[in-house]
């Protein structure tokens, strides 16, 4: 568990770097057309780049948010519990959010399948938008190991407080 441990933290890191990379260039970019169009001249394209963008920084991010425990935790009936209910919550809580980023996950990967055998592109820029689809199905899976890890963690006697 501390390989994974460690992968997790590495692999997590990258993600959260390629999201906040992605989200400098949506925003340099919706700017840049902003000025462009008070001169007449917008970058074609940028709805759909933006819109490309906004998957990775979504997607890529989420792992890393995950990993840190960074999500607004609501405590109020859990602080009550004893500690032995609450480790129960919280590997209820992360097996519910497993299952269901296994199945979102493995629904992206199809849905990206669909969309390459079709030959689906960016109507504008004719750009295939498949592997955004993988690649966002791949942090899926990435977060389905970090609640794994989470449960480990929480069975070893590592506590949320």
């Amino acid at each position: 568990m501390v390989r994974l441990n460690e992968f997790l933290r590495v692999v997590t890191k990258f993600l959260n770097y390629t999201g906040s990379v992605a989200l400098t260039i949506m925003m340099l970019l919706t700017v840049v057309d902003v000025i462009m169009r008070a001169f007449g001249h917008p970058i074609i394209g940028t709805f759909e780049v933006v819109g490309l963008l906004l998957a990775f920084v979504i997607g890529f991010t989420i792992p890393k948010v995950s990993y840190d425990r960074g999500h607004v935790f609501m405590e109020v009936v859990l602080e009550r519990l004893d500690s032995k209910i609450k480790d129960i919550m919280n590997v209820f809580t992360r097996l519910i959010c497993l299952v269901l980023f296994a199945a979102l996950g493995f629904n992206l990967f199809r849905t990206a399948n669909e969309f390459r055998i079709a030959g689906e592109v960016l109507p504008t820029l004719n750009v295939p938008f498949y592997p955004v689809t993988y690649g966002v199905g791949i942090c899926c899976f990435i977060e389905c190991l970090v609640f794994v890890n989470e449960i480990a963690r929480i069975w070893r006697g590592e506590r949320y407080e």
